[in-house]
């Protein structure tokens, strides 16, 4: 593998448990990974010094809910939690490591950047070599274990928390209100394509009065991507903006032109509103999703359910967890790190946040396989993300994927907000994507 991966699959996809929680599930989730226990950590902190440990990130990947665990285990650590915008976050990076300075102890990093930066690889502390991560290899997904691997396979950047297989998230409350069916499986029925998906949105927006059927073009745009052979770039590194990103524009487009979104950019104070007063019906939903969901609109618990997504599968997001080279507290970092993703944390994650853990061991384990989430209305969620991600095989993404797509990103929004449109729009888009892609 040349470079890191997203992927698609063939079917038709982050609140830490309490203390008592992460001690029941611990043995079975050992287990379930073969008995695997932390690999060995020859350059632990020591005990008695005082530490504070600034990890930076988006979203939730569940560490405000670890937190108070991990200090129980480690009381001279204080954990810093950073959360910010997801483009800034890595845009903030890269800089830091320009420069040399100002990094996190524990930076996050997306699928859709990695390949920028294990090609940094010098700059982040190799896991393998220096802090014994060998061990964790075997139970990985092969694919996402590759994918923040340097090309050499000498250099490991960081280790996995999450891969990102899809389903549909929908409001019942709202489907039901506007005469829709609001069971998931005659649900996920209604739109086995997305033109069927377009159909359906039409069909609310006149049945609930002009209400908006979707939060962004954006988010439909990215779900449809990752289900095609080829993404922005093929395994030669060349932009292929007339294949996968064009059918992905065009679906978007679709979405626009039949008035069904609410144009809301993600993790914005105006989209988190919209989760909490029924703005918009469905959201295209990788697993990390539900806890964002959860989190911005608790008063909703029960109103959620989850469908299939149009088009089958694919997988939107993953992140990784990595160690700059800049950091003071390398050792703790990795203490908190190999820490974060043992199955019993994974697990205590998956339930709580919705994150779905990249170790395969735990697919089978019936503290995933046999969860319901009460939010989602009791949804199998545990059955319906495991399956995705066990049928997950790659597509391939650039160096540049991840800047690509933000260019992409903003001539939708133009195109949302009536400045651009056609031909015009689509052409613009080419014209940013090969700006970035060159950059």
């Amino acid at each position: 593998m040349k470079a890191s991966r997203a992927v698609v699959t063939g079917r038709g996809p982050r609140r830490a448990a309490r203390a008592a929680a992460l001690v029941s599930v611990v043995a079975l989730a050992v287990a379930a990974c073969g008995g695997g226990s932390t690999p060995t950590n020859t350059a632990k902190a020591p005990d008695d010094k005082k530490i504070t440990l600034k990890i930076n990130f988006w979203g939730d990947f569940g560490f405000k809910q670890l937190a108070p665990e991990y200090k129980k285990l480690h009381p001279n650590v204080t954990l810093v939690l950073n959360a910010g915008d997801y483009n800034q976050q890595h845009q903030d990076l890269q800089k830091f490591l320009v420069a040399g300075s100002g990094a996190p102890d524990i930076a996050a990093i997306d699928e859709g950047f990695i390949v920028s930066f294990r090609n940094q690889a010098d700059k982040f502390v190799n896991l393998l070599d220096e802090k014994g991560g060998t061990g964790f290899e075997s139970k990985y997904l092969p694919w996402k274990w590759q994918e923040s691997l340097s090309a050499d396979g000498k250099q490991q950047i960081g280790l996995g928390t999450d891969v990102g297989g899809q389903a549909m998230c929908y409001r019942t409350d709202l489907f039901k209100a506007a005469g829709l069916p609001t069971d998931r499986a005659a649900v996920s029925a209604l739109w086995p394509t997305w033109d069927d998906f377009v159909t359906v949105g039409q069909k609310y927006v006149k049945g609930s009065g002009g209400k908006k059927f979707v939060d962004a073009a954006t988010n439909i745009m990215n779900p449809v991507l990752t289900q095609q052979p080829v993404g922005y770039f093929d395994d030669t590194e060349t932009l292929k903006m007339e294949g996968g990103p064009k059918v992905a524009w065009d679906t978007s487009d679709k979405v626009i032109k039949a008035g069904l979104s609410a144009n809301l950019a993600s993790f914005t104070p105006e989209w988190n509103a919209a989760f909490k007063n029924g703005k918009f019906a469905t959201l295209a939903c990788p697993a990390w999703m539900m806890g964002y969901i959860q989190g911005q609109a608790p008063d909703t618990k029960g109103k959620w359910d989850v469908a299939d997504i149009p088009g089958g599968g694919g997988n939107w997001g993953g992140s990784f967890l990595t160690i700059p080279k800049q950091g003071k507290n390398q050792a703790a970092a990795w203490d908190f790190i190999q820490w974060a993703v043992q199955p019993s944390q994974q697990i205590s994650i998956f339930k709580n946040i919705g994150n779905l853990p990249s170790q395969p061991a735990l697919y089978a384990d019936p503290a995933i396989v046999d969860f319901k989430n009460p939010f989602f209305s009791d949804a199998p969620v545990g059955q319906i993300f495991s399956e995705t991600a066990k049928n997950l095989t790659p597509q391939y993404l650039g160096k540049k994927s991840g800047q690509v797509r933000v260019a992409v990103e903003n001539v939708l929004r133009k195109v949302e907000q009536g400045k651009t449109s056609g031909d015009a729009a689509w052409q613009e888009a080419v014209k940013e994507a090969e700006k970035a892609a060159n950059a």
